[in-house]
């Protein structure tokens, strides 16, 4: 007996699952999930061993994965969401070797706390492991939503909790964009953003409202500047070393000096209180 499917011009992707059964019945399953997906319809019928099914096009490639019985196969289309969930749960699980199937050779991961990004996949491993070992063995990630782009891209929203408690100042959203490499789905750019712990509040509109006002009354000084950015950051190194340095860093260092005496002497009490409970305890 024939069976026939049709498919809208515009759902939702679907999960098929082939189970054989049997006899000569054959039976298709349909599981809907979250990625979506253009399909058009052909108006040929392709009959084979008893199905017939309408052809698809425009549709995102996919993979033939068993299912958790043996007499399964599953059709799954690649999902940049699914590699971007499965890049997390390997940080989480600190798998560095699973990790490093889901990185382009030619990776470029840009964290917005780093002054320059990662380039390639030595940079970006070194990275992620330095990352792993920094967590420890209670803090993990928590994927809070995922959304899909096109041309598998994707953006997600997380955050940091350690024994399932939110570590504060931790939320981020990071943007991947995936590219298919043989027969597996890879992150090829990364861009990560992180809240920062300082909230400065209204002094940043204030801040930029000084700044564009200055721009737009000075064009030209404002081009150059944004041609060469990096000439402003040289020319603040060279001023702090010649005019804060000098007085900065006795500060520093006699701050720091009180700081590590007050905690020997903390500890030195604690010591002595420690000895004197144990003292009355007897």
């Amino acid at each position: 007996m024939s069976a026939s499917i049709n498919f809208s011009g515009q759902a939702q992707a679907q999960r098929l699952c082939f189970r054989a059964l049997g006899g000569n019945g054959i039976i298709l399953n349909s599981l809907p999930s979250k990625i979506s997906c253009q399909l058009k319809q052909n108006t040929s019928k392709i009959e084979h061993h008893g199905i017939s099914i309408r052809s698809l096009a425009k549709c995102k490639p996919s993979t033939l994965v068993p299912s958790a019985s043996d007499d399964s196969i599953e059709i799954v289309p690649f999902s940049a969401s699914n590699t971007i969930r499965e890049f997390y749960a390997c940080i989480n699980e600190k798998s560095l070797k699973r990790l490093e199937t889901y990185i382009s050779d030619d990776c470029c991961f840009e964290d917005c706390s780093f002054p320059k990004p990662f380039q390639g996949k030595k940079e970006v491993m070194q990275f992620l492991e330095q990352l792993m070992t920094s967590m420890g063995l209670n803090v993990k990630f928590s994927v809070e939503q995922v959304c899909e782009g096109d041309e598998f891209t994707a953006g997600i929203n997380w955050h940091l909790e350690w024994k399932g408690r939110l570590v504060p100042f931790t939320r981020g959203c990071s943007f991947y964009e995936c590219s298919l490499e043989g027969e597996t789905l890879l992150i090829k750019k990364a861009r990560v953003v992180i809240e920062s712990p300082i909230k400065p509040g209204g002094i940043v509109l204030t801040l930029l409202k000084n700044l564009t006002s200055l721009s737009d009354d000075f064009p030209k000084a404002t081009e150059w500047l944004l041609n060469s950015p990096h000439v402003i950051s040289t020319f603040l190194l060279k001023a702090y070393t010649l005019f804060l340095a000098p007085f900065v860093r006795p500060i520093l260092a006699g701050y720091i000096n009180m700081w590590n005496f007050i905690a020997r002497l903390l500890g030195l009490a604690f010591n002595i209180l420690i000895n004197i409970l144990k003292i009355f305890s007897k």
